[in-house]
């Protein structure tokens, strides 16, 4: 019983130190100077270092998913409406859910790593002697720039994902590349694509605002960094299952307004 009160103390601790680290960087946000080079630097890496590996992803998913859906539909007679239920299953759920789990995997045990020796080689604390504002340097860039490459990554992914199921609809049903997208966009409707391409951007800000408050509170020395890495992945996907979770009970409630 005492070791479970410790570990409730403890989450709730980790909690109000994330709760404040997030106020740290909207308070740092607004002030000058705007390091505008390092946050373009950061988008080019965090975007472009993901970008083959959300393609993989993306493609396999609509691979899969149509391949496991085909069988079944064609049993029941309707296998016609395999496009559109591919389209509103990757849009709305499955591609920024999986997409966001993959680069809180790549970008936020990345950023946990690096800020983290960062921190236990003194490279911070050395920042702040030179005059320069580590925070908005360091955390700030790169939450805005996870922020908003998450979107974009997830919306490329989603359209590698529906490629990957054309192409199974092609060789098993020779369903043509206009019929195909053509029914895929029929099924979608403007509601579809406005919840999930908002929520991503949520996405991106938990994976960088965990990935930067694990690597930014490194302890323990070097020690410490792989536990920092280890933790920003495991706690920023616990983290997008509950946005993600929210962000279905606000759309259902939308919906039936």
């Amino acid at each position: 019983m005492y070791q479970f009160g410790e570990a409730i103390k403890l989450f709730l601790v980790e909690v109000g130190e994330l709760f404040y680290f997030a106020g740290r960087f909207f308070s740092n946000l607004i002030k000058r100077p705007f390091e505008f080079k390092e946050f373009l630097r950061q988008c080019y890496f965090i975007g472009n270092r993901s970008l083959f590996l959300v393609g993989i992803t993306g493609f396999i998913i609509g691979l899969v998913f149509t391949l496991q859906s085909r069988p079944k539909l064609l049993e029941l007679g309707a296998v016609s409406w395999l496009p559109g239920m591919v389209g509103i299953s990757i849009i709305r759920e499955i591609g920024p859910i999986i997409t966001a789990l993959i680069c809180a995997g790549k970008i936020g045990s990345g950023i946990g790593a690096e800020l983290g020796s960062m921190k236990v080689t003194e490279q911070i604390d050395a920042m702040e002697v030179s005059g320069t504002n580590p925070f908005k340097y360091l955390v700030v860039t790169r939450i805005l720039a996870t922020t908003l490459m998450i979107p974009i990554l997830v919306i490329i992914g989603d359209a590698i994902a529906l490629f990957g199921s054309f192409l199974v609809e092609n060789i098993k049903g020779d369903v043509s590349y206009t019929l195909y997208f053509d029914q895929v966009f029929t099924a979608l409707e403007f509601s579809d694509f406005v919840p999930s391409t908002i929520k991503t951007f949520f996405f991106g800000f938990a994976i960088g605002l965990v990935g930067c408050y694990k690597g930014y509170t490194t302890r323990h020395g070097t020690a410490g960094v792989g536990v920092s890495a280890n933790s920003a992945v495991v706690e920023a996907s616990i983290v997008l299952f509950i946005l993600d979770f929210i962000a279905v009970l606000v759309s259902d409630i939308f919906y039936s307004i």
